[in-house]
């Protein structure tokens, strides 16, 4: 898939304010430094589509944006350790949680992980709510340019092991750098895949 048209569509805290729209979903998150926006705009082509910060947590609300006129790619506020009170991540973290249980919308949810790290607590939590939910989603391993080729194969082996100790088999996953542009063709050609298994021949 060529990205030709990225633009932002709306912000808000609502899930019953998200475009009125008939368009498939994706949806981003993760933990709140895992490089979220970074990524989108290395998926995007677009240096400034997300915004990104040095500090975690910028993300604070459901954007999103509309991609070729036919699908929406929906950033969310990253969890975690953000820098912010506790009662506004209470709040976001509601609205997330409202966001997966109602939009008919989505057709899967991208969980970035970071893969400088072993397993992180927080991320596993995450995915088996999203399982125990049945919301569809995908893994992207981030930041995959920081480590070495051996590293990287051992940490993403090691995150498999562990995932399987809970789950039949592993998510679907990619391998990505916002800063290289790893992992751009295979996601957005994944993305390309369901949306034309969606139209009716």
């Amino acid at each position: 898939m060529k990205i030709k048209t990225a633009d932002f569509v709306i912000s808000n805290s609502k899930v019953d304010k998200c475009p009125d729209s008939k368009l498939p979903e994706y949806a981003f998150i993760g933990r709140s430094n895992v490089g979220k926006s970074s990524l989108i705009n290395m998926l995007t082509g677009r240096k400034t589509l997300a915004k990104t910060s040095a500090k975690p947590g910028k993300t604070q609300l459901i954007n999103h944006f509309l991609i070729n006129n036919n699908w929406h790619l929906v950033d969310l506020p990253g969890y975690g350790y953000a820098k912010v009170s506790k009662s506004t991540k209470r709040t976001f973290q509601k609205f997330i949680t409202a966001y997966f249980e109602k939009r008919k919308q989505l057709i899967c949810a991208f969980v970035l992980i970071d893969s400088r790290h072993k397993p992180q607590k927080i991320d596993m939590e995450f995915m088996q709510w999203m399982g125990e939910h049945e919301i569809p989603f995908c893994i992207i391993f981030t930041k995959a340019d920081k480590l070495k080729p051996k590293a990287l194969e051992q940490n993403i082996n090691n995150y498999q092991q562990e995932m399987l100790e809970y789950w039949a088999e592993m998510p679907e996953f990619f391998i990505s750098s916002a800063n290289t542009g790893m992992g751009q063709e295979e996601i957005l050609d994944y993305i390309d895949n369901i949306n034309e298994s969606l139209t009716p021949a």
